[in-house]
């Protein structure tokens, strides 16, 4: 355990021995720069003081040398002066080549990186369906039902209120959230009972109807003279009856009745 904490300031000390070798490279090469381009400013200010503006000497791109410069001594100078700027260019292009395989490398390093954590997320993702009662040619468990993009879950057996809820959240779900009149008709006699009636996910909180999920109650489906709120009977849960019309079929009860329960996830995860 000790050489586990101790590894990242190893890795720190070693990071910043490597950054102050390279900042010194950097600056031994920053340094030779300035010098070779201090020597040729020096030779271009001589030659423009001594050169005749009327001749150029052919291949050097210089005026002719007047006094005690020679035409020779010019030519000579004026190769001296490519030769550096030729070396300046040559350690620049070293500078970049060298840059540039430090950032190659950087990102083979990333890409290493991501895709080791892609696999990770993809193998965690596994395990998730598989605890959801997924397999990988299933978009909902199995025994589930998919309706427009979502999985339900209608139980062959009945529960009070609270324990259907702690059914469907033991298998990763919970009961339906109805959230517009598509949903509501799409579940609207799901098994061909018209005699269908089990738990959604609406219930009395302080006094309020709220989903299980938190959310607020919009588009409401209720029978002719509900809710009834009967706070003697505590009819604080609602459930769906399959009798009554398609949009008009909610109907608060006491929640230790026994219904069935309709339960709602996500699809599974597709890798």
């Amino acid at each position: 355990m000790q050489d586990y904490v101790n590894e990242e300031p190893r890795q720190r000390e070693e990071i910043n021995k490597g950054t102050d070798r390279r900042a010194y490279y950097l600056m031994f090469l920053l340094f030779g720069v300035l010098c070779i381009t201090q020597v040729i400013l020096n030779v271009a200010l001589r030659l423009a003081i001594h050169c005749d503006n009327k001749s150029v000497i052919s291949g050097c791109n210089i005026t002719q040398l007047i006094g005690e410069i020679t035409k020779e001594e010019a030519k000579i100078i004026c190769e001296k002066v490519k030769l550096a700027q030729y070396k300046t260019l040559q350690e620049r292009v070293i500078a970049l080549q060298t840059d540039l395989k430090t950032l190659e490398d950087r990102n083979r390093q990333q890409f290493d990186a991501i895709k080791k954590v892609e696999e990770e997320r993809d193998r965690l993702m596994l395990k998730v369906n598989e605890l959801n009662g997924c397999v990988s040619s299933q978009r909902c468990p199995s025994g589930w039902r998919e309706i427009n993009s979502r999985c339900y879950f209608l139980s062959t057996e009945t529960k009070a209120w609270e324990e259907s809820r702690q059914k469907c959240q033991s298998v990763g779900a919970d009961l339906v959230v109805i959230n517009n009149e598509q949903e509501q008709n799409a579940l609207y006699r799901m098994n061909g009972n018209q005699y269908l009636l089990f738990w959604i996910g609406l219930h009395n909180t302080d006094g309020t109807l709220k989903w299980v999920d938190g959310s607020e109650l919009n588009d409401t489906f209720w029978q002719n003279g509900q809710p009834s709120s009967d706070v003697a009977n505590n009819e604080d849960c609602v459930e769906m009856y399959h009798q009554s019309p398609a949009l008009a079929n909610w109907n608060d009860a006491p929640c230790q009745n026994s219904r069935h329960w309709l339960c709602e996830k996500d699809l599974c995860f597709k890798l």
